[in-house]
């Protein structure tokens, strides 16, 4: 990467007695502005007329400008006062991106009322909405907006219900606004976006500090039970200018991002919203989803604003990569003003980080880097990043931000401390998400990539300590590390699942990918369940098992593998809306799958289908 779009950066690192280590970076943190309401202020004076944010409208785009968003989020804002909304009673937001979700967020953080984005799949996947009726018990709404109101209308009365129950709430029951067909008592955005500015929004606007809640974002629950993290203005202030640090590029060229990752989640909510909104750039909301039915949705909006940074999770970088190989005059239009490819959200197999860098460079006629970024909820997001002559891996600490490395058995736990970090959870001490010395404990362990020790050289990620499970024997199995290696070493493989807890030996259950392997197999099938009628899919996964297990201990062996059609599935838990697969969900879900890769079977097939039928689950 030149050095007009990264920094260059340097790291420290203490050495202590139990073999902790800490890493800083050399750079210290600059100053920047307290607030996320001072970003917004400072844009809505300097650049008035240009486009904060987007949505589709037809075949064009729905745009709002930074004028006119601090205008009507001023409005709204004293709207929310009005109605006794504050830092106790927050604004709880139960459907996706949209100009309107953005305007009440904003109007959020001009008042220091918190907004509280809450997963779509928890009002419209849900039939007894149990997720959400626990988060509005706990956040005790002041309002409940849904931008469609019959759409939305069993989710918003179970809200308002679990609200105006919960313990403490007091007989106070939440208003509910809605954009779009509102029901009898809803009040709609554009009413209260016409609500006169008076003195509390000013008032509520002048008494607003680095340490005010933005917003309450919710874990995504992949390792345990949601937790509703607090989001301070210091927070996610801090994050940007971190970002701005490492990317200088910033500074200059205001960035425009063409996005579908969700606002209920921090990488698309705080991370990428607020890259625009921190740095007068734009935000065109992508409808689309890396899915197969809503990624066309995603290629026409990457078709129409090119984006000049590249965000994604890498189950969409996968579908991406896939479509801009087969259509090169796509790449071109797509990667035309690109400065760099980031990721996030998960680890990215080694053959898609190459596919990336080689499409940007024949696409482009650049050298693209493909750049990694680790971090949590709690971290406002990003914590670490590829920079600084770092390229691989999750990089190194950004500026004013600790990483301690704690050993935890024969692992290391990747702990935060810094101006970006939350002070807590929501109902919960502070001490729950940190330990004494005041460092977020993550939960994620990481590995250095220099075999030497050298942590200059940046770490690695190693899977999540939560998700590694004992074998019978007592031996432990590092989840992260190993699946990391089969999907490097199989890209026929979308995604993989490992399971073995208290049994003798490693299986997995794992996915094809459509257009890998149909290269493989010369043949064009357009749905995964085709592709498991094919004995050369099986005969080449089972050469890869026997070339992974070659010489591996009890812990490193992948004995059997179940290759299934029917995809994760969101409304049963068992992938998040930033694709992340929860391991325990898919492993419960599909015990019927798990029980063939273990019944004492005297077929010795390694690899194997398990296919549904007439609804009975049989293997081939």
């Amino acid at each position: 990467m030149s050095a007009e779009v990264a920094a260059l950066a340097g790291v420290t690192c203490e050495e202590r007695p139990d073999g902790t280590r800490v890493l800083r970076a050399a750079g210290e943190l600059l100053d920047h502005p307290p607030t996320l309401a001072h970003q917004l202020r400072r844009w809505a004076a300097e650049t008035p007329d240009r486009t904060l944010a987007a949505e589709r409208e037809g075949d064009g785009w729905r745009t709002l400008a930074y004028g006119a968003a601090a205008e009507t989020a001023a409005a709204l804002g004293q709207a929310y006062l009005d109605r006794g909304c504050g830092p106790h009673r927050p604004v709880l937001l139960l459907s996706g991106n949209s100009l309107d979700h953005l305007l009440l967020t904003l109007a959020g953080y001009l008042t220091g009322v918190p907004v509280v984005p809450v997963s779509t799949a928890y009002s419209l996947r849900s039939t007894d909405h149990a997720r959400l009726r626990a988060i509005a018990a706990l956040v005790r709404p002041g309002l409940v907006y849904a931008e469609d109101g019959d759409r939305y209308r069993a989710a918003l009365d179970a809200a308002v219900l679990a609200a105006g129950t919960s313990p403490g709430a007091a007989g106070e029951v939440p208003g509910t606004v809605v954009s779009r067909r509102p029901g009898p008592g809803d009040e709609t955005t554009g009413s209260l976006g016409r609500t006169p500015v008076g003195g509390a929004a000013r008032r509520a606007e002048e008494g607003l500090t680095p340490d005010t809640v933005a917003k309450i974002l919710f874990t995504s629950g992949s390792t345990g039970t949601p937790k509703g993290v607090l989001n301070t203005h210091r927070m996610l202030s801090a994050n940007q200018q971190m970002m701005r640090q490492i990317w200088p590029f910033l500074d200059a060229e205001p960035p425009v991002l063409t996005d579908w990752l969700p606002w209920s989640h921090t990488f698309g909510g705080n991370h990428n919203l607020h890259l625009a909104l921190c740095n007068g750039g734009s935000l065109y909301i992508d409808d689309g989803a890396p899915l197969p039915a809503a990624f066309e949705r995603t290629v026409e909006a990457l078709r129409r604003v090119p984006p000049t940074v590249c965000v994604n999770v890498p189950a969409g970088y996968a579908l991406l990569a896939e479509r801009l190989e087969r259509d090169p005059g796509l790449a071109r239009r797509v990667l035309s003003r690109a400065r760099i490819i980031l990721y996030a959200g998960a680890d990215l197999p080694d053959a898609l980080r190459v596919r990336l860098r080689a499409l940007a460079r024949t696409a482009s006629g650049r050298d693209l880097e493909v750049v990694s970024s680790w971090g949590a909820t709690e971290t406002g997001p990003a914590a670490t990043s590829t920079y600084g002559g770092v390229r691989e891996g999750i990089g190194i600490p950004l500026p004013g931000v600790e990483v301690k490395l704690v050993p935890v058995g024969d692992r290391t736990e990747i702990r935060v401390r810094g101006a970006s970090v939350t002070p807590g959870y929501l109902g919960t001490e502070a001490s729950a998400a940190l330990d004494e010395e005041g460092y977020y404990r993550s939960g994620d362990a990481v590995r250095l990539l220099d075999p030497g020790g050298d942590p200059r050289r940046g770490l690695a990620f190693d899977g999540r300590i939560a998700e590694d499970f004992k074998l019978a024997n007592g031996t432990w199995v590092v989840v992260g590390r190993l699946r990391g290696a089969l999907l490097s070493a199989a890209p026929v493989l979308s995604d993989v699942v490992l399971v073995g807890g208290d049994r003798s030996h490693i299986a997995a259950i794992a996915w094809p990918a459509l257009d890998p392997a149909n290269a493989l197999l010369g043949t064009d099938a357009t749905d995964p369940a085709e592709l498991l009628a094919h004995d050369g899919l099986r005969h080449h996964l089972t050469e890869i098992l026997t070339r992974l297990n070659t010489g591996a201990g009890a812990a490193s062996r992948i004995e059997r593998l179940a290759l299934v059609a029917e995809p994760p599935s969101i409304d049963d838990g068992e992938i998040t809306d930033k694709g992340h697969l929860n391991h325990r969900v898919v492993a419960d879900r599909r015990k019927e799958v798990v029980e063939l890769l273990y019944a004492d079977d005297p077929d010795p097939a390694r690899v194997i289908t398990a296919r549904r039928p007439n609804g009975i689950l049989r293997r081939d």
